[in-house]
């Protein structure tokens, strides 16, 4: 084959506008816009109602076009977990963002202040010799960052887990250069996927009882501690109506996957599955198996397999890299050789990770293909 026939050679996008879904290149990750729409309505009239901020988190879906529509709703800002997954953001115009982690090493303060010059961003701590160093690289560029003060609400994760750690960090932000103390983060990621409302709602007001109590010291200490985020979309229903939260930090709400959707929902604050992998039968091997293309490189299982969207007695029953098993019911009526099938992914965010683009369709119409410009930025 020739040098010119083989740079001649380029993958096509899965679809073009216009195009009808069952057409689409498979495996691709795909968005129904009717319902992500309906989600992204939910979660902010439930914020507007409590009168408290949403801020949603970006880490669920790395794209720059999702923030912006969520914005455009009345988010006040984004979440993202790594400092290196806010470049594309930023590039894209959005330009305040929560760093909801913790950013040590130098190469990373470095991006952090190169951000911090082009947006308002914020930060968590949760260390004093890490906030000594986000102020040395804030100064050394030039910068000002907000530091919020990460605080163990019962996750056992990150954060200050005592009042005298608490004070110290917000006393030593309040001194330095370069950075301002404007709250805390009290995320309880455990809590998310608890099934029960009784469940979610008794973790939650005592993450609630511990984040106030913070607060409360802060603001006897003579230290103002006017934002209090955190909040997740197992957890939104309860952190909203709490009295101690000022900002939601949900971000699965816009699409649900199977793990969420195993979740006992009160009917008002409820979301509907709008992200699915399409993907297509490659094989037909017996009456009872018929195997789809799209693997563990098209979707993760780590939260269980994914689901078969809108299909009777199918069952995904195993995951290979490249193949997927799906065990027919003996009353069911196996689908042919090149059917498509809609995928409900088990965990969001490690899903969208895995694509370059998101196919968006109306009515069975792709509309479009949104990039997903953060994939792999995960430093």
């Amino acid at each position: 084959m020739s040098q010119e026939v083989i740079r001649g050679i380029a993958l096509p996008p899965p679809a073009q506008a216009g195009d009808p879904l069952a057409s689409v290149d498979t495996p691709s990750l795909v968005l129904d816009l009717a319902a992500f729409e309906a989600n992204l309505r939910a979660m902010q009239a439930w914020a507007d109602r409590h009168e408290v901020a949403l801020r949603p988190h970006a880490k669920a879906h790395k794209c720059p076009e999702i923030a912006r529509r969520q914005l455009a709703l009345g988010a006040r800002g984004i979440c993202c977990q790594k400092v290196s997954e806010a470049v594309p953001f930023v590039a894209a115009g959005i330009t305040d963002i929560h760093i909801s982690n913790e950013v040590v090493g130098p190469a990373k303060l470095r991006l952090l202040a190169q951000l911090a010059r082009a947006a308002k961003l914020s930060v968590c701590v949760d260390n004093a010799a890490n906030l000594a160093r986000i102020s040395q690289a804030m100064a050394a560029a030039g910068a000002e960052i907000d530091v919020l003060v990460e605080v163990d609400v019962g996750q056992g994760r990150c954060g200050a887990s005592d009042d005298a750690t608490v004070l110290a960090l917000a006393q030593q932000a309040r001194d330095l250069p370069g950075v301002t103390f404007v709250g805390l983060q009290a995320y309880h990621g455990s809590v998310q996927h608890l099934r029960t409302r009784e469940e979610r709602a008794a973790v939650c007001r005592q993450a609630a009882r511990i984040a106030a109590s913070y607060q409360l010291l802060l603001r006897e200490s003579g230290i103002a501690c006017d934002i209090i985020t955190g909040g997740g979309t197992g957890s939104a229903e309860f952190d909203a109506a709490s009295g101690v939260y000022t900002e939601l930090q949900a971000g699965s709400y816009a699409f649900m996957d199977g793990d969420y959707g195993a979740n006992e929902w009160d009917g008002a604050l409820a979301f509907q599955n709008s992200l699915f992998v399409l993907s297509t039968v490659m094989s037909t091997p017996a009456p009872d198996r018929v195997i789809l293309d799209a693997g563990l490189k098209s979707t993760t299982a780590e939260c269980g397999p994914p689901a078969i969207h809108g299909a009777q007695g199918l069952q995904y029953a195993a995951i290979n890299d490249e193949h997927g098993v799906v065990r027919v019911a003996p009353d069911a009526q196996p689908p042919a050789l090149g059917d498509t099938l809609l995928l409900v992914p088990s965990h969001v965010d490690p899903t969208f990770n895995l694509h370059d683009g998101l196919v968006v369709y109306r009515d069975g119409i792709v509309q479009d293909i949104w990039e997903i410009s953060a994939r792999g930025f995960s430093r």
